[in-house]
C-alpha cells in the first residue's frame, strides 16, 4: 500500500533531551532499544536486529552500548566520563531560573534567553544546537569561576590536547549528521562577537574567525555566517536580536577550505632556468611564498588582529598524525586501504600545520572542533574510531533519529533470497565489486560499457526507483514544488561514469553510425525522445573529472537558467564586495552551484531528481530533498557508512504539528551496510590438518594417462538455408531473486513503518517489445563479426526462434521477477546464448563448429599433477583405474564416483580435473569464464581408441549449470570431435547422488549399445 510522504509523530521533541533506555539479553547484551517518546504513551517499535553475520570481511561494526557511546572492533569503547560530566554541570546550570546565577556577562545571558524562548518566524534552534553551545559557554565562562570544580575541565583540555596538539587548544563538539552544525557556528561566531565588541578587553572573546571546511563544496555552503550574505543565519535565521546585529556587522570571519594553508610557488620556473638561476648564484632560489606571505593571502581580514577563534567543519579531517611505538600492534594496511590512509594523513597534516603557522603568527584563543564523527581515522597512529579525547559535548546520530531532526533511514532487513546471511542489498558491494570497472576513466572505447553493469546493482537500482516514483508522484500531489533527490554514491569515476549513462542516457558511437540509448529511468533522462539533450538535466555526474572537463552541463543550460544564473552573479557580488565578482563564472562554478542548490526552489539545482557521484558527497552537502540514495562502494568503517547515509537525512520540513513534533520522514537506503546495533564477531583459530602430495605416479602407472585438448574458443559456420532451433530442459532461463537481485527488499528503520521495495512497475512493458529488443540483442551480440555490419537478413528468422523461445516457456519468471528483465544486458546476453546453443544443436551433423585450440599449450594430460593438499575429503585411488594418486573431493558425492567408476568393468582409466588444467571457456552472459568439468573417464567401447566421457557431478542446477551443459554439448564437445586428433568425446551429468551408480551404468550400456 503506498504510504504519504508525510507519517503521524512517533518520535520525541526536537526540543527537548531524548530519553531511551536498552532491553537486554541473558547475557547482559542490549537488544531491543525502547524509546520513551514525550507526551506519548504509546510503545514506538524496537530497534530490528540484524541476522547474524558469518562473513569476517563485513565492515567494522559499532555496538550501541547500554550508554549513549559506541564501540568498534578493535576496542570497547564507552562515552568518555568526562562528557557525562560536563552535561550534568550544563543541565544544573541551564535550570538555574534566575539569570543572575548564571555566571556570564549579560550579553550572553541576552542571547541564551533568546535561543531558548524567542518566538521564531522560522525554525528554533534545535534543543541539541543549544546544548553544544550551552557547553562551549559554560567552559569559558563559567567552568573557570567555580574554583577546582570547574578547573578540572580546563585542565583536562590542556591535557588532552598536549598529547595530540601541543601547539593549540580545541573543543570538540559532535553534532549527528542533519543536526545542524552551521548553525551552530553561527551561534557561537554571534555569542563571540557581541561580547568581544562590548568588551574589548576581555581575553575570552574574539571578533576575528577563521572557518575552515575540507573542501570547496563545504566553503560554499558555509557563506551564510558572512554577514552580508545575502542568506546570512543571523538575519535569516534570527540568530542574534535586531538590535546586536550590528555588532554582528563588525565580525571578521573569513572561510577558506584547507588546501589554501599550502604554500604556493611566487614565480614558475622552468627547471632550466631554476638551475641556471642557481648555478650563477651559487644558492637556491626561492620561490615558494613564506608563511606570512600564506596569511596575507588567504586571510587578509584577520592579520591585524590577535587571539583570532577558529571554527573547523568537518574537523575528523584535522589531527595530528602519532609516531608509533615499538609496542603498538596495529593492522598492516594494504592496496586501496592503504593509499586511502596516506591522503588521509597527508590532508590532516596540511591542515593542522596551516593552523599552527596561524597560532604562532597570529595567535589563535581557541578552536572549535565541530563534526559527526569526530573520530581518528584508520591509519592515524590511533586506534581506528576512537573519540578525540577533547570532545565535550556529544548528540549522536540515535540522539538525532529519536528526536525526530533528521529522516528516518531505513535500511534492508530482510528479501525474498533464500541462505543469505544478510539482506543482498544491505552489503551490495559484496557480490558486484569484482563486476565494476577499475579506477580510471578512459577516453573513447576505453570507457565502461553503461550497459554491462553487474545485474544485481540494475536489480537494485530498479528496486529503488520503484519506489522513488512513489514519493516522485506523491510530491507531485502535495505541490511541494521541487521533487525528491536520488542518490548512487560510486566507488571511482569510471563506476560513476557507467552508471551516469545507464541512468540518464547517451549516445553510442559504432563505425560511422551514432544512436541514442536513453536513459533507463523516465524521470531521470537528460535526453528527450528525439535524441535531443534537455537543457534543464534531471541527473547530473559529480566527480572532479567532470568538474574540471568544462563541459558539465549542456551548452543551453545558461541560456535557460539565465535568471537564476543572474541571482547568482548578484549573490556573488553582494557576497564578495567585488563588482567584478560575477562578470565570468566557469563551468566548474556553476557545477558546483547547481549542486550546492539541489531542492532549493528558484535556485539552478531546484529540479535535479539524481545525483551520480564518486566520494565527494560523503560530507558536506546539504540537500534536504534527498529521499533514496544507493550505494555503489566498499564501506570500511560504520564511519563512512555513517558519513554518506547523512546526505539523505536532513528533512525536507520543520513543521510542527499539533503535538509540537516533527512529522516523521524517511530515508530509503541500499547498498551501504548500515547497522543500528551490531556485535564483533572473531573468528576461531583453524586447527591443524595433515597435508598429502597428490602427483602422477610414474612409471608405474603411465599407461592409466589420459591427454585432452587445451580449447580457447569455438568457431562457429552459418548454413545458408532456413535457421531452426532444437530447444530442450537446459535452453529455460528462469528468473528468480537468486539470479538478479532480491525482488522484494524490506527496508526498515528503527522505529517507524518499514516499506517494501519492489519491481512491480516492470510488468507494464509490453511482450512486443520484450521480443524486438530480444532478437536485436541476438542478432547484434551473437551473428555478427566485430567489426562487421549486423546480418540483418537474419532478423525474420531470429525474431521468429526467439518468440518459440519465449512463449514456448523457456523463460520463466518467479519471485517477482518479470520478463521486462531481459533488457538487461547480462540477462540479454544468457538468453541469447540459450537460443544460440539451441541453434547450433541442430547444425551438429553438419560439422560446422570447429574448437581453437591453445596455439602455445594445445594439450593437456594427467602427467603433470604435482600438488599438496590439506583438504580431508579425498580418495585414494586404484593402482589399475588411475593415474594419479590421490583423488581430492569436493563432496562426499565425488566420493561416490570415485567408488562407481573403480568397480565398473568398462572404465579403463579416470582423473579428477584437480589442478589438470582442462579448462572449458564459456559465456555467463557476457562475461566470459571458465569451467573445470569434474572427472574424465575413458570407456572401453570395444572400439580401437576408448571413448572419453566428462563426468559433471551436480547438485543443484543453476542458471550457471546450464549454460556450462550448453556450452559443452553445443561446443565443446562437437567442436573437439570435429579437430579429428583427440579421440571421441561426450558429455554426461549425475545429479541424484543414490542413483550415480545405476545411472552410470545405463550410461554405458546405452554406449556399448550404440557401438554394436
Amino acid at each position: 500500500m503506498a504510504e504519504s510522504f508525510f507519517e503521524r509523530p512517533i518520535l520525541n521533541s526536537p526540543y527537548e533531551r531524548p530519553v531511551r533506555h536498552w532491553e537486554l539479553d541473558g547475557d547482559g547484551q542490549p537488544t531491543n532499544l525502547i524509546i520513551e517518546a514525550r507526551r506519548r504513551s504509546d510503545l514506538i517499535t524496537p530497534v530490528p536486529k540484524p541476522k547474524k553475520r558469518r562473513r569476517s570481511r563485513e565492515p567494522g561494526g559499532f555496538v550501541f552500548d547500554a550508554g549513549e557511546g559506541i564501540s568498534s572492533r578493535e576496542q570497547e569503547y564507552n562515552p568518555t566520563p568526562i562528557i557525562n560530566e560536563v552535561r550534568t554541570y550544563v543541565e544544573v546550570w541551564r535550570n538555574l531560573k534566575n539569570p543572575d546565577q548564571w555566571q556570564v556577562t549579560s550579553e550572553t545571558a541576552r542571547l541564551l534567553q533568546h535561543w531558548r524562548h524567542h518566538q521564531f518566524a522560522g525554525v528554533r534552534p534545535f534543543f541539541c544546537q543549544i546544548e553544544a553551545v550551552e557547553t562551549a559557554i559554560w567552559l569559558v565562562e563559567v567552568a573557570p569561576k567555580m574554583g577546582a570544580k570547574g578547573s578540572k575541565f580546563v585542565e583536562y583540555l590542556k591535557g588532552a590536547n598536549a598529547q595530540a596538539n601541543p601547539e593549540l587548544l580545541r573543543l570538540g563538539l559532535k553534532l549527528a549528521t542533519g543536526a545542524g552544525k552551521t548553525t551552530v557556528m553561527a551561534m557561537l561566531i554571534a555569542w563571540q562577537t557581541v561580547n568581544a565588541i562590548r568588551h574589548p578587553n576581555s581575553k575570552n572573546f574574539s571578533r576575528g574567525f577563521l572557518v575552515v571546511a575540507p573542501g570547496i563544496t563545504i566553503r560554499d555552503r558555509l557563506q551564510v555566517l558572512l554577514p552580508n550574505d545575502p542568506q546570512s543565519y543571523y538575519r535569516h535565521r534570527e540568530i542574534v536580536p535586531p538590535d546586536m546585529l550590528r555588532d554582528i556587522d563588525q565580525a571578521k570571519i573569513v572561510i577558506t577550505n584547507y588546501h589554501a594553508f599550502k604554500l604556493r610557488e611566487r614565480i614558475e620556473l622552468s627547471k632550466g632556468t631554476r638551475q641556471a638561476l642557481e648555478g650563477w648564484r651559487g644558492e637556491k632560489v626561492q620561490t615558494l611564498e613564506t608563511e606570512g606571505q600564506m596569511l596575507q593571502r588567504v586571510m587578509p581580514e584577520l592579520m591585524g588582529l590577535k587571539n583570532i577563534v577558529v571554527l573547523n567543519d568537518e574537523a575528523h579531517h584535522c589531527y595530528r598524525e602519532r609516531v608509533k611505538d615499538g609496542d603498538d600492534v596495529e593492522e598492516e594496511l594494504k592496496g586501496e586501504e592503504r593509499l586511502e590512509a596516506k591522503e588521509n594523513n597527508e590532508a590532516a597534516r596540511m591542515w593542522i600545520s596551516g593552523l599552527e603557522i596561524v597560532k604562532r603568527k597570529l595567535g589563535i584563543s581557541l578552536v572549535y572542533d565541530l563534526s559527526a564523527t569526530p573520530f581518528f581515522l584508520r591509519g592515524s597512529g590511533y586506534v581506528e574510531g576512537t573519540l578525540f579525547p577533547w570532545t565535550m559535548s556529544d548528540f549522536s546520530l540515535m540522539d538525532a533519529i529519536e528526536c525526530g531532526i533528521v529522516k528516518l533511514p531505513r535500511v534492508p532487513v530482510a528479501d525474498n533470497v533464500p541462505g543469505g546471511d544478510t539482506p543482498k542489498f544491505r552489503n551490495l558491494w559484496e557480490y558486484i565489486g569484482k563486476k565494476l570497472p577499475k579506477k580510471g576513466r578512459g577516453a573513447g572505447g576505453g570507457a565502461a560499457d553503461p550497459l554491462s553493469l553487474p545485474v544485481e546493482l540494475q536489480t537494485a537500482l530498479d528496486a529503488l526507483y520503484g519506489h522513488y516514483k512513489k514519493t516522485f508522484e506523491l510530491w507531485e500531489e502535495a505541490k511541494i514544488g521541487v521533487p525528491p533527490v536520488f542518490i548512487v554514491v560510486c566507488n571511482n569515476t569510471s563506476t560513476s561514469e557507467a552508471v551516469y549513462k545507464y541512468i540518464s542516457g547517451f549516445h553510442r558511437t559504432e563505425g560511422d553510425e551514432t544512436t541514442l540509448q536513453n536513459g533507463h529511468f523516465e524521470l531521470f533522462r537528460n535526453f528527450n525522445e528525439f535524441g535531443d539533450r534537455l537543457p534543464r538535466p534531471n541527473t547530473i555526474l559529480i566527480d572532479s573529472a567532470q568538474l574540471e572537463s568544462g563541459e558539465a552541463l549542456d551548452k543551453d543550460f545558461k541560456e535557460i537558467a539565465a535568471d537564476e544564473i543572474e541571482q547568482f552573479r548578484r549573490d556573488l557580488v553582494e557576497r564578495t564586495g567585488d563588482a567584478r565578482a560575477g562578470e565570468s563564472i566557469d563551468e566548474a562554478t556553476l557545477l558546483r552551484e547547481v549542486m550546492n542548490t539541489v531542492g532549493k526552489k528558484g535556485k539552478l539545482g531546484e529540479q535535479i531528481r539524481c545525483v551520480v557521484s564518486v566520494s565527494m558527497l560523503t560530507e558536506g552537502w546539504d540537500a534536504n530533498t534527498v529521499t533514496h540514495i544507493l550505494g555503489v562502494r566498499a564501506f570500511g568503517t560504520q564511519l563512512l557508512c555513517e558519513q554518506v547515509v547523512g546526505r539523505a537525512l536532513r528533512r525536507a520540513s520543520y513543521d510542527l504539528n499539533d503535538e509540537g513534533l516533527f512529522d516523521v520522514e524517511y530515508a530509503d537506503v541500499l547498498g551501504i551496510p548500515f547497522d543500528f546495533a551490531s556485535k564483533p564477531v572473531i573468528a576461531p583459530p583453524g586447527k591443524a590438518r595433515e597435508t598429502v602430495r597428490v602427483h602422477a605416479v610414474k612409471p608405474e602407472r603411465d599407461a592409466l594417462e589420459i591427454v585432452f585438448p587445451r580449447v580457447e574458443g569455438y568457431r562457429i559456420d552459418l548454413p545458408q538455408e532456413r535457421l531452426q532451433a532444437s530447444f530442450g530442459p537446459d535452453h529455460v532461463l528462469h528468473l528468480t531473486p537468486e539470479l538478479v537481485g532480491p525482488s522484494i527488499t524490506k527496508n526498515q528503520g528503527i522505529v517507524g513503518e518499514g516499506v517494501d521495495l519492489t519491481l512491480a512497475h516492470l510488468q507494464d512493458k509490453r511482450a512486443s517489445s520484450i521480443l524486438y529488443d530480444l532478437t536485436t540483442h541476438l542478432l547484434y551480440s551473437k551473428y555478427r563479426d566485430i567489426g562487421e555490419a549486423p546480418k540483418l537478413h537474419l532478423f525474420g528468422q531470429l525474431k521468429r526462434i526467439a518468440r518459440q523461445w519465449l512463449e514456448g516457456g523457456y523463460l520463466k519468471c518467479s519471485g517477482g521477477t518479470y520478463p521486462a528483465q531481459l533488457a538487461y544486458k547480462e540477462i540479454a546476453d544468457m538468453a541469447a546464448e540459450r537460443i544460440k546453443a539451441a541453434i547450433t544443436l541442430t547444425l551438429v551433423g553438419d560439422n560446422p563448429v570447429k574448437a581453437i585450440l591453445d596455439a602455445y599449450n594445445p594439450t593437456g594430460s594427467t602427467s603433470y599433477v604435482n600438488f599438496s593438499t590439506s583438504k580431508e575429503t579425498r580418495w585414494q585411488t586404484d593402482p589399475c583405474k588411475c593415474h594419479i594418486n590421490w583423488v581430492v573431493c569436493d563432496s562426499d558425492w565425488e566420493a561416490e564416483f570415485c567408488r562407481v567408476a573403480e568397480s565398473h568393468p568398462k572404465v579403463r582409466a579416470y582423473a579428477k580435473n584437480q589442478n589438470l588444467g582442462l579448462e572449458v571457456p564459456y559465456l555467463m552472459g557476457s562475461a566470459p569464464r571458465k569451467y573445470l568439468p569434474d572427472f574424465i573417464v575413458q570407456i572401453d567401447d570395444g572400439r580401437d581408441d576408448p571413448l572419453n566421457l566428462i563426468v559433471e557431478i551436480k547438485g543443484y542446477r543453476g542458471e550457471d549449470a546450464k549454460e556450462k551443459a550448453n556450452t559443452m554439448r553445443a561446443y565443446w564437445v562437437p567442436g573437439v570431435n570435429n579437430l579429428g586428433k583427440f579421440g571421441r568425446w561426450e558429455f554426461a551429468e549425475f545429479t541424484a547422488v543414490y542413483e550415480i551408480e545405476s545411472n552410470f551404468s545405463a550410461l554405458v550400456d546405452g554406449i556399448l549399445g550404440e557401438k554394436v
